[in-house]
């Protein structure tokens, strides 16, 4: 059976490649049945800890409005200085099965929807994701470990994400139809596969 995870998922863990099981990882005390929710939820801080599961367990891992909310560097109380985001990518490398799919929805620099809700901490950019693919990750510098091929990096519309099964021409006339509403879009998509595994 196919297994999923979906990093900040608050109440409704995110399947999007339709897994035969779904995990969720939340900082929020949740008190849930998971017999009745129907998922294995784990509550932990992943800006400080580790992903709660085993090496190459998960065929895919997402991640929708959470990558903003881990910093990119931070001083622990012991003086120590962590880079918390690279971290956070080294765990998700580390969870997904060879060939594991890693799928990011991330508001993103220079859009608004980036700096206004005051938890977002962490500023992506279309270009952040070049820290963690290809065969030598230049994130590596700073800690990473793992290395991602990159197959989509998009800006992207809300509404177009959850489904990536819709057809394309449905993706883009939602996209068209975004972008000259609001402006342009806010989101940037990532679309990953785990490899040097």
């Amino acid at each position: 059976m196919t297994k999923h995870l979906d990093l900040g998922c608050g109440l409704k863990p995110r399947n999007p490649y339709g897994a035969g099981a779904t995990f969720g990882c939340d900082v929020r005390d949740i008190d849930l049945d998971v017999e009745k929710i129907g998922f294995d939820y784990k509550r932990v801080n992943l800006v400080v800890e580790p992903i709660p599961y085993p090496d190459a367990f998960f065929d895919s891992v997402s991640a929708f409005d959470f990558l903003e909310h881990i910093p990119r560097q931070m001083v622990l109380p012991n003086g120590e200085v962590t880079n918390p985001f690279i971290n956070i990518m080294s765990e998700i490398h580390r969870v997904l099965v060879p060939g594991g799919r890693f799928l990011a929805f991330t508001p993103a620099y220079p859009r608004a929807e980036a700096f206004t809700d005051p938890t977002h901490v962490n500023f992506i950019t279309d270009k952040t994701y070049e820290y963690f693919v290809g065969s030598k990750p230049s994130g590596a510098m700073y800690g990473f470990k793992g290395a991602f091929e990159a197959l989509q990096v998009r800006w992207e519309a809300p509404a177009n994400v959850y489904d990536l099964n819709q057809p394309s021409w449905r993706k883009t006339m939602r996209r068209m139809h975004r972008q000259i509403l609001r402006g342009g879009m806010a989101h940037i998509l990532w679309e990953f596969v785990a490899i040097g595994k």
